[in-house]
């Protein structure tokens, strides 16, 4: 029994919830996402309440009722409140700016990295070492601060490189003399 997928989402006000053409459409006051539906699970909105329920009790069925919820109530949250990750930029004349569309990196390397700002996603960039990366969709702005952080991931010795804001990196011992 899919726990997850029991739970009805309660659609807050000012969103909407459509389901039409094998295709789950949310708007809200932050822009509009669409999900393609998977073929098991069937989806029912009424009352403000998006209902799942699942065709079968196979194994493949209950993932997808559980999987299903879950990326509507990401929709959901992402149109009414949106979502953001927080990264650290940390080492000796490392640091970051937006300039247009493109996000401008030193990293210690012998060239500047710039990385193209998808759509859809806002960067900011405080004190020039500290990022945010925010939008409406959870997949996108969780993508995008992977593949910023991949640019330099900390190092296990001195600490250096980029990461999560709060994340703890064990730094292993150096040479014993």
């Amino acid at each position: 029994m899919s726990r997850i997928g029991n739970k009805p989402i309660t659609v807050p006000a000012g969103v909407t919830v459509e389901v039409a053409g094998g295709e789950v459409r949310v708007k809200g006051p932050k822009g509009q996402l669409a999900q393609a539906l998977v073929g098991s699970v069937a989806v029912q909105v009424a009352d403000g309440q998006v209902v799942f329920e699942r065709a079968g009790n196979g194994k493949q069925a209950r993932a997808n009722h559980g999987l299903m919820r879950s990326l509507v109530n990401n929709m959901v949250q992402g149109v009414h409140q949106g979502f953001e990750k927080r990264l650290e930029i940390i080492g000796v004349g490392y640091r970051a700016d937006v300039q247009g569309s493109n996000l401008v990196m030193q990293l210690g390397y012998s060239h500047p990295i710039n990385y193209a700002i998808p759509t859809g996603i806002a960067i900011a960039v405080d004190k020039s070492t500290k990022l945010s990366v925010k939008g409406i969709s959870k997949q996108l702005v969780g993508q995008v601060a992977a593949d910023i952080r991949a640019f330099r991931r900390p190092d296990s010795y001195k600490g250096k490189g980029i990461r999560y804001e709060g994340e703890h990196v064990s730094l292993k011992a150096g040479k014993s003399a």
